[in-house]
């Protein structure tokens, strides 16, 4: 049911009415009392937001409703409004197609493993404690969250000088960017500003294919940067002066290297490059591998000297800020590195950048294949970790061999300081995974 980040799926097939009054019912029957509830902007989640508040109520939880915000801005108001949970109605990244649900604990961290099986096994049970007819929940509606989190965004940076900038909203709900840069003195520009969960000026996940405006508009302008969110803002990635788009491991590098001083731990997922590990002994830091999946990743922040988390999907977490990837923060962050050091192209040339291979295989049974991957690679190879598939580290590199949490195939990952070497390691990884699939049959 739950994926890395939450429920997630096709609205009327995975993601319906019914699903979301269940989701309801179950935060309430594990006994949060008190929960935040908003949306990013896809039409559906009006009508999935009341169901979930039905459910919520039905089982004597109250509902308090912030309406249509980012996910960051919703995820940090958790506490601030002194409620137990929150849920934000959201696909995230996915297509206008599509629709979902992300859970918060008032730390601002996403719920872990153990919450979400709960709520799983109650939805799939289906064991909800109805509330008898005078313990039915409250609803409240709450505006200020997003001056809430614009307050905290300008606290969190303080700007030598005010760059111009370009903001691409992607038709979603990170609105909020745009204002607090232009409040700090920023000359902003924004793209895709008008909110439409149909997201017409171009899909919500911003790569570098679908950044192509954006590019354009900050190279044949004076824009010192582009930044841009996904639907719900809990992603950001960026463009250089030049109308190039950043790699996201060289902008997880950059924000690593700021965060991080001689003692520190910076977490990422596994298959985060070596570009990262460089960058960190530069300073005297170091890396410390998670499962993927920002929670995995937020939770490892929680540990002493863990100053900064991130994956290279773009999601960003300063743990003294915030426990949740906060995509406008990200933002401010990186201007606050521009004002400060300089053009961003000449920070991203001076992150070393290796040759990384990456490709998907389909298999029939995800499971047995993956059991016959590990076997075969312990045969073969002495550095070997299991956290989040099979990892495997070589004096020339590693590679990751790991099934895909939502889709029939497995994921296959080499990278390596040479380009030799990276191409070595990568048909290594495959013919593990093909070997393993004529083996299971």
């Amino acid at each position: 049911m739950f994926g890395t980040s939450g429920i997630r799926g096709r609205v009327g097939d995975e993601v319906t009415a019914a699903v979301a009054l269940s989701v309801g019912r179950a935060i309430a029957s594990e006994g949060y009392e008190r929960v935040l509830v908003g949306r990013d902007v896809r039409e559906s989640g009006s009508m999935l937001v009341e169901a979930v508040n039905a459910g919520l109520r039905e089982c004597g939880a109250d509902v308090v409703t912030v309406g249509v915000e980012a996910t960051p801005t919703i995820a940090r108001a958790v506490e601030g409004l002194e409620a137990d949970a929150g849920v934000v109605v959201t696909a995230s990244h996915n297509p206008e197609t599509d629709n979902g649900f992300k859970l918060w604990n008032p730390s601002g961290k996403a719920f872990g493993p153990d919450q979400r099986a709960a709520i799983e096994r109650r939805v799939r049970e289906d064991d909800y404690e109805l509330a008898a007819w005078d313990g039915v929940g409250d609803r409240y509606h709450r505006e200020g969250v997003r001056d809430h989190h614009a307050h905290a965004l300008r606290a969190a940076v303080d700007l030598e000088r005010a760059p111009s900038i370009v903001v691409d909203i992607g038709n979603g709900a990170g609105g909020v960017t745009a204002a607090v840069l232009d409040g700090l003195g920023c000359q902003v520009r924004t793209l895709n500003g008008q909110e439409d969960g149909s997201f017409p000026g171009r899909p919500s996940e911003p790569t570098a294919e679908t950044l192509e405006t954006l590019s354009t508009l900050v190279a044949e302008t004076d824009a010192e940067l582009g930044v841009a969110h996904d639907g719900d803002a809990d992603r950001m990635v960026a463009i250089d002066e030049t109308g190039t788009f950043v790699p996201k491991d060289a902008l997880l590098a950059l924000f690593a290297r700021e965060a991080a001083g001689s003692g520190d731990r910076v977490a990422a997922p596994v298959d985060t490059s070596l570009a990262v590990d460089d960058a960190l002994a530069d300073v005297g830091a170091s890396l410390t591998r998670t499962q993927v999946g920002d929670v995995y990743v937020a939770e490892r922040t929680t540990e002493a000297d863990v100053v900064f988390g991130g994956e290279p999907s773009g999601a960003w977490i300063w743990p003294e800020e915030t426990l949740c990837p906060d995509g406008p923060l990200a933002a401010c962050k990186l201007v606050e590195l521009v004002a400060e050091l300089g053009a961003l192209s000449e920070l991203v040339a001076g992150i070393e950048g290796y040759p990384i291979r990456r490709t998907s295989i389909e298999v029939e049974a995800k499971a047995a294949v993956m059991a016959d991957v590990s076997e075969a690679v312990s045969e073969r190879y002495d550095e070997i970790d299991t956290l989040d598939g099979v990892r495997v580290e070589t004096a020339d590199g590693w590679f990751l061999l790991r099934a895909s949490g939502t889709q029939p195939l497995i994921r296959v990952t080499a990278e390596a300081r040479s380009a030799a070497d990276a191409e070595a390691l990568f048909e290594d990884a495959q013919a593990v995974v093909t070997e393993a699939v004529s083996t299971s049959g």
